[in-house]
């Protein structure tokens, strides 16, 4: 029994070493197995979200078919499409990877083409938008930044409610347990979101389904499957 219970306590004081071991497991498996299965074997195959039908984003930039944005793309991908013409705004420069965008783009740190380097907590743009979107990338203001500022967040969605015009609305995805502080956030309700959605991720090859926003509590990340098993979907109205 002494011997079980020393070698627990050392088990348990290597926990940081388990997991690293674990994730070079999840990551030779998805590689040997889940990536060829995909590009090999596996259509796209489609989801449901909001009574409509969208089919799963296979690609290699980023490896989408592990990860949430296999069902982040095709939602906002197609709101860009049915706005076109309008006036929109993407906070976070994800789309321009998977295809050709023509629609404003602001990203504090990205550099590349027509990408404006500036903080959406301050930005401060020439006209009001239509539509705003953005994918995975609110989570990280003021939480993965040099200066941790936990209420940042919050400033950043009432400046982007400022900037949309009359009738416009922001739909903003991100990652649930990836940010505590912005779940704790989320599950009080005290960000300016007018409605909120949700999609869980329920298998290993990264099928997703809706469940009600209300039925959300305590969301993992990186577990039981790798990346986000939680996703919200925010929506602000101008």
């Amino acid at each position: 029994m002494q011997i079980l219970s020393g070698l627990l306590r050392h088990l348990l004081k290597k926990e940081p070493i388990l997991k690293k071991i674990k994730k070079i497991y999840d990551f030779i498996f998805d590689l040997t197995v889940i990536c060829p299965y995909y590009a090999l074997f596996r259509p796209a195959g489609v989801f449901t979200f909001q009574r409509k039908t969208y089919r799963y984003h296979l690609s290699p930039y980023n490896f989408t078919w592990e990860n949430e944005r296999i069902v982040e793309v095709p939602i906002i991908w197609q709101l860009v499409k049915e706005n076109k013409g309008k006036k929109i705004l993407e906070v976070g420069n994800v789309l321009s990877h998977y295809f050709c965008v023509n629609h404003d783009v602001v990203d504090k740190y990205e550099r590349s083409k027509g990408v404006i380097n500036e903080d959406v907590a301050d930005l401060i743009p020439k006209c009001r938008y239509d539509l705003i979107v953005s994918i995975s990338t609110f989570e990280h203001i003021g939480f993965d930044e040099s200066t941790k500022d936990p209420d940042k967040i919050l400033h950043a969605l009432q400046n982007v409610k400022k900037i949309l015009a009359a009738g416009g609305r922001a739909v903003i995805t991100l990652p649930l347990g990836y940010n505590p502080g912005l779940d704790r956030q989320l599950l009080e309700q005290k960000l300016p979101f007018d409605e909120k959605h949700c999609l869980r991720r329920v298998s290993r090859l990264n099928s997703w389904t809706q469940v009600n926003w209300d039925l959300v509590n305590e969301p993992t990340y990186d577990r039981p499957y790798r990346f986000a098993n939680w996703l919200f979907i925010g929506v602000i109205k101008g």
